[in-house]
């Protein structure tokens, strides 16, 4: 059992859409799986935000930084709309936290608020999936 909990914490580390589906597959209560996804996703913000400082900084060591708008203008529009709030709660709800981790540091964005609502996400993506799973059990 501790191996299957696990198990649901590292894919939630990477990806809660694999996370969620295999702790119900696994046989899980509905309360570890949320436990579980909620840790490994929560681990996962943390790991992306340490990591992506440090590989911004070593990408950026050698080359001349070009501005904002020339580099990503889609994106920019997008971040000028939504702001921090935009990537960071719903880009975890759509694409993830790593990836919503990864492009706040790319625009270099206000660090603590970026985490701060990338969780909110996590926690909010792991409770609709978790809820979605288990009524999505209870039809079959």
């Amino acid at each position: 059992m501790f191996f299957k909990i696990l198990t649901v914490a590292a894919l939630a580390t990477f990806e809660i859409y694999a996370a969620i589906p295999a702790g119900f597959a696994f046989g899980l209560s509905p309360y570890i799986i949320f436990l579980a996804s909620v840790t490994g996703g929560l681990a996962g913000v943390f790991a992306a935000a340490f990591l992506g400082d440090k590989i911004r900084a070593f990408l950026h060591k050698k080359k001349p930084a070009k501005s904002e708008t020339e580099r990503h203008p889609v994106i920019v529009k997008i971040w000028n709309k939504y702001g921090i709030v935009g990537l960071g709660f719903l880009g975890t709800m759509l694409v993830g936290a790593p990836i919503s981790i990864a492009v706040g540091v790319g625009l270099r964005a206000n660090f603590k608020k970026l985490v701060t609502w990338c969780c909110i996400g996590v926690v909010t993506r792991c409770i609709l999936f978790t809820i979605i799973g288990y009524y999505g059990v209870q039809l079959f």
